[in-house]
């Protein structure tokens, strides 16, 4: 029996995304949550690269120029850690235990952490993506992003198409894996039904080779009316897949007042549909390198 059924490909097409039961068992979700748990307690972080991580247009150039955007365009290849606003003093220094510090981990876990590349591959994922056709999909990027509870802010409406941009247009796919049940009171997704089917009207880019900062952004969002935006829970172990020009959000901000009081793990990546026919775009801030050309889904 096929994990990902027709009347689930219907909804994925018409609506720009689905959430499918059963992707990963409880114990599976376990072990990704163990295994970063030990990455955590582990890592070692410059002061210089304790950098912050915001959907925000101003805040990501603020950040930037405050010298962390080398940290972030070469984490492609790489895994490196990204931190919740309000984690460092400034001195730089923890103000919160490390471990409710982090905003996410990326973006490369896919390549590297045998856990995480064992599931990016999994019969189900692979099952997937051939039931939607897809002939030679690549990964792209890989995150652990943890939604701490007590601190952090706002993921504002975006589109992934704005930071992952091909030609012809929306040919990524994000899966979202929900380690632990999202609710719509720890930060479960939020999307417009069918808003991919009108296009996108910001960018980020790369700036010209020389120049600072590193990547700046054409355009800017649109605005949308809350009241169209549908919850979309998932429980642990089931998944999220969407369009990379869907319109997602976040639950209501907690602020410092009302903070969320639950973690809330998910484990997401990014696909291309096919290695060959869409551009890439150079102007995008991910890029192969020689050390991870995008991996092939289908490999081992």
């Amino acid at each position: 029996m096929d994990f990902m059924t027709d009347r689930d490909v219907q909804k994925y097409m018409e609506d720009g995304y689905v959430v499918l039961d059963g992707l990963l068992t409880p114990q599976e979700c376990d072990e990704l949550r163990q295994r970063m748990a030990e990455i955590v307690e582990h890592m070692d972080i410059p002061h210089h690269c304790r950098t912050t991580f915001s959907t925000y247009h101003d805040e990501q150039l603020k950040t930037q120029m405050q010298g962390n955007a080398d940290y972030f365009i070469t984490s492609g290849d790489k895994i490196r850690f990204f931190f919740e606003k309000g984690a460092f003093d400034d001195k730089g220094e923890f103000i919160v235990p490390k471990q409710r510090s982090l905003n996410k981990v990326g973006h490369a876990l896919h390549a590297y952490e045998p856990v995480y590349k064992k599931v990016t591959h999994s019969p189900n994922v692979q099952g997937m993506a051939k039931k939607l056709g897809l002939v030679s999909p690549v990964i792209l990027q890989s995150m652990f992003i943890f939604k701490q509870p007590g601190i952090g802010g706002e993921v504002t409406p975006h589109q992934d198409a704005t930071f992952l941009y091909t030609e012809p247009l929306g040919r990524v796919m994000g899966l979202w894996i929900a380690l632990e049940d999202a609710t719509a009171n720890n930060g479960c997704l939020w999307f417009i039904p069918g808003s991919h089917n009108s296009g996108i009207s910001r960018r980020m880019v790369r700036t010209p080779k020389g120049t600072f900062p590193l990547t700046d952004f054409s355009g800017r969002e649109q605005t949308y009316d809350d009241e169209k935006f549908v919850v979309a829970p998932v429980k642990k172990g089931n998944s999220l897949k969407w369009l990379s020009f869907l319109l997602p959000r976040e639950g209501v901000h907690r602020s410092a007042e009302t903070p969320r009081t639950t973690s809330r793990h998910v484990y997401t990546f990014h696909l291309c549909m096919e290695a060959q026919t869409p551009s890439w775009s150079p102007d995008n801030w991910l890029q192969p390198t020689e050390e991870l050309p995008f991996p092939p889904l289908y490999a081992k």
